[in-house]
């Protein structure tokens, strides 16, 4: 039998190493040509790795969440024949691509990909104690006040279920009850049982968000400016826009939002920017490459909407959709997923009042969209019902002043709130 050593190949430009984020084989299985061994990702994507040749495998070189360097046996496969096979070389390029991302800027709950651990031992039964609160019988006189019985009832607590100190039962006896019972003698309707605590490691693209999310804050001194808009006649021409659209998709608010934003950018050139560390440059782009923070089952997204600022709201409206569902599906492509310029993430109807989303380094900036409600707002003397939205922007303080940050939400508010001005050259 001939053991042929298939080492992880050159995956991408400067990829010193991959972390192991799924194996599809198992020592001992057998494997074929082309057949999946695992999946592995880098900082821009995640790569599926094929066998070469068929036959058994005998090794593995790591757990999942596992570290691999390039160019270092990943799996040991034996096959037919004598001695060993020469493995092509490392820095043979890999060209299916399953998954690719880059980790956004948004602290949104998302759905995590980990491997579960195995469940924390169960906790030991209540302590002795609980027999000495425990009546013997369940059928004797039980002595309580109407206001005593009333708690127990309102808790689902059998009195007879608990051992007085004198004479009768009283609050003091209840509250021992409900404190050394911990939970095992009674459950009160409509509670909830505690579940076992679940180790989940951290793998895969939930540890580059977690490792993205902590250098962002650790390096980007941020700052935070919040505005109320009033939207009440964009909406009016959304509608109406939406109710003439025809066979073109359907208009949300982000679309016009996109068009105000890179409006009013080449007045602040300094929002549509990166920020160099190391290099202490700062590069601001003429063209606006529009990342769409978008939650998936497997974590949160940016997908970059390209030259966003020669598209109209039809034509982002299309984008948008295309990008959120090429995200949603793990078909983004690498070129779509990186090399954004500037951020936007909404939470859609959950909104909130105001978020203070963290930037999507190396960006200097990163725009939130809050839901819409509608409130009473004064006009003159006269009273009318409005359709409000606050507008968040974080910045980096080392390169956009707060002064900047205002005046261009300032600029962001005249055009939201006189839509016929995103229409007119």
């Amino acid at each position: 039998m001939a053991r042929y050593s298939f080492r992880l190949p050159d995956i991408g430009e400067g990829i010193a190493e991959a972390e192991i984020v799924a194996w599809h084989v198992k020592v001992g299985e057998r494997v074929e040509e082309d057949a999946q061994l695992a999946d592995m990702m880098t900082d821009k994507a995640t790569v599926e790795m094929e066998s070469p040749v068929s036959g058994v495998v005998v090794e593995l070189a790591g757990e999942v969440g596992d570290l691999i360097p390039i160019g270092s046996t990943l799996a040991v496969i034996e096959t037919d024949g004598d001695g060993e096979i020469e493995a092509p070389p490392a820095d043979t390029p890999v060209e299916k691509e399953i998954v690719a991302e880059t980790p956004g800027a948004e602290e949104a709950s998302v759905a995590e990909v980990a491997a579960p651990v195995p469940a924390a031992t169960p906790a030991p039964a209540p302590a002795p104690v609980l027999a000495s609160l425990a009546a013997p019988a369940h059928d004797r006189q039980v002595l309580a006040s109407p206001a005593v019985r009333a708690r127990a009832k309102d808790l689902g607590v059998d009195l007879g279920q608990i051992h007085a100190e004198g004479d009768r039962i009283r609050h003091a006896d209840l509250d021992a009850f409900l404190r050394y019972s911990g939970g095992q003698g009674y459950h009160a309707p409509g509670a909830s049982r505690a579940r076992a605590d679940e180790p989940i490691k951290v793998i895969g693209m939930r540890r580059k968000i977690a490792e993205n999310m902590a250098a962002s804050k650790r390096a980007i001194p941020h700052f935070t400016y919040v505005e109320e808009m009033d939207v009440t006649a964009l909406e009016d021409m959304r509608a109406d826009l939406n109710a003439n659209r025809g066979g073109r998709p359907k208009l949300t608010m982000l679309p016009f939002l996109i068009v105000a934003i890179c409006r009013t950018i080449p007045q602040f050139p300094m929002i549509n920017a990166r920020y160099d560390d190391e290099g202490g440059v700062v590069t601001r782009y003429g063209a606006v490459h529009l990342g769409m923070a978008t939650q998936t089952d497997a974590g949160l997204m940016v997908p970059v909407i390209r030259d966003a600022q020669d598209k109209n709201v039809w034509q982002l409206a299309s984008e948008i959709t295309r990008l959120a569902e090429a995200a949603r599906t793990g078909k983004a492509k690498v070129e779509e997923l990186t090399g954004g310029t500037l951020t936007v993430t909404s939470l859609g109807p959950l909104g909130g009042i105001a978020t203070t989303p963290v930037i999507n380094r190396p960006e200097v900036a990163i725009i939130g969209p809050n839901k819409i409600v509608e409130r009473p707002v004064f006009d003159g003397d006269e009273i009318r019902r409005a359709k409000l939205m606050n507008l968040s922007i974080s910045c980096d303080h080392r390169v956009v002043d707060g002064w900047d940050a205002a005046s261009y939400v300032q600029a962001l508010k005249k055009l939201v709130e006189t839509p016929v001005l995103l229409f007119a050259d």
